[in-house]
C-alpha cells in the first residue's frame, strides 16, 4: 500500500514543505545576527514547520548554535514556566545526562532542582522546583541559558511556541516585564517567538503599553503562491501513480482560500478516493466528507454563540463589505456601530475569525464552507 504524499496536523518536512525559501532565509539570518524575531500569521500557516526548518540548517551549518524549544501549550502557571524552561535549555546544551546534572549543579546552586529519568533520557526527563526556593532564585532560573552559553562557549537561540499562555497567569503583566527586563540584555542568547492565537500575540508585541512591544523583529507570514502549491500537488499525485488535472488543482486550492493545512488536508482526502484519476464527482464528493467529518465540531461552535454573532459571522460570509453601514446593520439587526466592534472582538476571541490585512476572514476555510453550504440552508 502507498502511503499518502500529504502531511497535516503535524510539522512538515522535506518535499512536504512547500517554498517558504524567503522566509526560512530571513530567519536564519535573524538567528545568526542574535535578533529576536516574532512570528505572525493566522492558525496552522505553518509557523513551527518554518521555525523547526530553518532551526535544524542552521544547526547542522553551525554546531556552535544550540537550538531549544520550548512549548507553553500546557504549561499553566509561572512554576511549570520554569520547571519546563530549565529542563529544555539544559537538554538543548548537550547530549550528556551526565552534563546536564552537572550544568545545572554549578549554575543552579541555590535552587537544586530534583531531576527524574526514565528509560529513554533524552524523551523522559522531568524537572521539579521548590517553589520557596525558586521564588528566591528567579534570577538564576531566568538567566540560565546566558549564563550556560557564555559557560559553554555556544549561542542558544530558544523558539517559544504558544507563547500567548503567559497572557492568562497571574499577574501575567509583571511576568512579561521580568522576562522582559533580562532577555533584552542577553547577548548569547535570542529568542524566536510564536502562537496559535494571533490577535493576542499581536497584542503582547504591538501594544505600546505591553512590555514586549518593539522586543524584536516582526515577521507577518503571507500565503504561499499559488504556483508552488500547483507544482506540488500534481508532483505528489504523478510521484504516487495519481492523476489530478490542472483545473481539479485550481478549485482544491481556491475551495480553501489557500490555506496549507487545509490543501493538505483536501489533497490526502481526495487521494485516498482515487485509484487512477481525480475527477469532478471524487473532488466533490471529498469535500462533503470533509465537511460531514467536522460537522459535530461545527454545531458546537453554532451553539456556543449568540443570534447576533450568528448574524455577523453571516455578514462576513456573505461578503458584506461596510459592516457599519445603515445598509448592512438593518439588513442583519445589529442595532448599532457599537454593537459591530463588539461582535468583531467576540468572534475573534472565539477563534472563528482573523482580521487579515486589516479584513475579516474565516481561520477554518472547511467551517465558511459548510456554514455557507450546510448551515444557512438547515
Amino acid at each position: 500500500m502507498i502511503k499518502s504524499p500529504f502531511v497535516f496536523g503535524k510539522v512538515a518536512s522535506n518535499s512536504a514543505f512547500i517554498n517558504r525559501e524567503l522566509e526560512t532565509q530571513k530567519l536564519k539570518n535573524n538567528f545568526i545576527s542574535g535578533i529576536n524575531t516574532t512570528l505572525i500569521s493566522p492558525r496552522r500557516w505553518g509557523k513551527t514547520s518554518l521555525v523547526k526548518k530553518a532551526a535544524s540548517e542552521l544547526a547542522m551549518e553551525n554546531t556552535n548554535i544550540k537550538i531549544c524549544y520550548i512549548d507553553l501549550f500546557g504549561v499553566k502557571d509561572e512554576e511549570e514556566f520554569y520547571e519546563i524552561w530549565i529542563r529544555e535549555i539544559i537538554k538543548a546544551s548537550s547530549s550528556k545526562w551526565n552534563d546536564w546534572l552537572k550544568t545545572a549543579k554549578e549554575i543552579l546552586k541555590g535552587i537544586v532542582p530534583s531531576f527524574s529519568f526514565g528509560i529513554d533520557p533524552q524523551n523522559d526527563f522531568s524537572v521539579k522546583l521548590n517553589l520557596e526556593q525558586a521564588k528566591k532564585n528567579i534570577s538564576d532560573i531566568i538567566e540560565l541559558p546566558e549564563k550556560i552559553a557564555i559557560k559553554k562557549g555556544i549561542k542558544y537561540i530558544i523558539c517559544i511556541d504558544e507563547f500567548q499562555k503567559i497572557a492568562k497567569y497571574n499577574d501575567s503583566l509583571n511576568f512579561q516585564q521580568y522576562l522582559r527586563s533580562k532577555w533584552q540584555h542577553f547577548n548569547n542568547t535570542s529568542f524566536c517567538i510564536y502562537g496559535s492565537k494571533r490577535h493576542i500575540i499581536t497584542d503582547i508585541f504591538e501594544s505600546q503599553s505591553m512590555p514586549f512591544y518593539r522586543f524584536g523583529d516582526m515577521i507577518y507570514l503571507k500565503k504561499i503562491n499559488e504556483i508552488h502549491w500547483q507544482k506540488y500537488l500534481s508532483l505528489s499525485f504523478s510521484e504516487t501513480n495519481k492523476s489530478i488535472s490542472d483545473d481539479i488543482i485550481n478549485r482544491l486550492i481556491a475551495a480553501v482560500k489557500n490555506h496549507p493545512y487545509h490543501i493538505q488536508q483536501l489533497a490526502h482526502q481526495i487521494w485516498i478516493n482515487t485509484n487512477e484519476s481525480v475527477t469532478d464527482k471524487i473532488f466533490n464528493d471529498s469535500i462533503d466528507e470533509l465537511l460531514t467529518f467536522n460537522e459535530i465540531m461545527y454545531i458546537r461552535e453554532i451553539d456556543d454563540l449568540s443570534a447576533l454573532q450568528i448574524s455577523f459571522i453571516e455578514a462576513i460570509a456573505n461578503n458584506e463589505k461596510k459592516l457599519t453601514s445603515k445598509e448592512v446593520i438593518s439588513k442583519y439587526k445589529f442595532g448599532t456601530t457599537g454593537n459591530i466592534h463588539r461582535l468583531k472582538k467576540a468572534i475573534e476571541s472565539k477563534e472563528i475569525i482573523d482580521l487579515f490585512e486589516n479584513k475579516p476572514e474565516f481561520i477554518d476555510p472547511l467551517f465558511e464552507l459548510w456554514f455557507k453550504s450546510k448551515y444557512l440552508k438547515m
